[in-house]
């Protein structure tokens, strides 16, 4: 599930699908966008911990889609 996501495929921005640590036994997932990552490390095995836009924190499962910078070239 999380192990082809890295540190360095996370940035600032992006849409990512989270699970938030009240829901680690339900693995109910909770999508946003990243505004802070947290993990210093180049990977973790639950997964990267970012922050949202909306504040809430979580260990990311899936990348949803690119920001908006790289989509438009910036």
């Amino acid at each position: 599930m999380t192990e082809h996501i890295f540190r360095e495929n996370i940035k600032i921005g992006q849409t990512v699908s989270i699970i938030l640590k009240k829901d680690q036994r339900t693995g109910k997932r909770t999508e946003g966008r990243v505004e802070k990552i947290l993990t210093s490390a180049a990977r973790h095995t639950r997964g990267i911990k970012v922050r949202l836009e909306n504040g809430q924190v979580g260990r990311v499962q899936d990348i949803l889609s690119e920001t908006e910078n790289s989509t438009h070239g910036l």
